[in-house]
C-alpha cells in the first residue's frame, strides 16, 4: 500500500467513525459505550490525531515517540489525558475538532517524504520497530474499533428501546 493510499483508508476510517457518532441518537452521545462515552471517544481520536503528527516527527528524527515513555497500560495514561484535554461535550463541535485535527495530521503526513514512510529510524517500543507507516496503521485500527463499538452500541439501545426503537 502506497502512503497516499493509506492516507485514503484513513481518512475513510475518520469519516466512518465521524459518521457513526453523528447517527447517534443525543441521548446515547453521553451515555457510557464501554468505560468511556462516544464523546469521550472523539475527544481521544482528536488527540491522537495531534498526537501521531509529534510523534511522527520523534519517529522520523529516530527518537522514541513522547506517549511512549509512560502510556501506562493500553495507553490509560496517555488516553485519561486526551480525554480532559478535550472536554467539550457539544456533539458538533467535537466533531469539527476531529475534522481540523483530521485535516492537520493528513496535510502533515503528506508533506512526509514517501521514501522515509516505511523507513526504520532505529525507534523501537515493545520489541515493535515504529515507522510513520505503523504508527498510521495503528490509528486507522483505533478509528475503525472505536466505530465498531459505536454501533454495536448504537444497535443495543435500538433493541433495548433506548431511543424509540431508531437511534436515528
Amino acid at each position: 500500500m502506497t502512503p497516499e493510499e493509506q492516507l485514503q483508508q484513513l481518512e475513510r476510517c475518520v469519516e466512518a467513525f465521524a459518521g457513526s457518532v453523528a447517527a447517534l441518537d443525543e441521548r446515547l452521545f453521553l451515555r457510557k459505550v464501554t468505560t468511556w462515552t462516544a464523546r469521550d471517544m472523539v475527544a481521544h481520536l482528536i488527540g491522537w490525531n495531534r498526537y501521531v503528527v509529534r510523534g511522527a516527527r520523534q519517529i522520523l528524527r529516530g527518537e522514541l515517540p513522547f506517549y511512549d515513555v509512560d502510556p501506562g497500560p493500553d495507553y490509560s495514561n496517555v488516553n485519561a489525558m486526551l480525554v480532559r484535554d478535550y472536554p467539550d461535550t457539544d456533539r458538533s463541535a467535537l466533531l469539527e475538532s476531529l475534522t481540523a485535527s483530521t485535516e492537520e495530521l493528513t496535510a502533515f503526513l503528506r508533506a512526509v517524504d514517501p521514501d522515509t514512510w516505511d523507513r526504520d529510524f532505529g525507534v523501537r517500543h515493545n520489541g515493535e520497530t515504529l515507522t510513520v507507516k505503523s504508527t498510521v496503521d495503528d490509528l486507522i485500527a483505533d478509528y475503525h474499533h472505536h466505530r465498531e463499538q459505536l454501533e454495536e452500541f448504537r444497535t443495543s439501545a435500538a433493541q433495548q428501546g433506548v431511543c424509540s426503537g431508531t437511534c436515528e
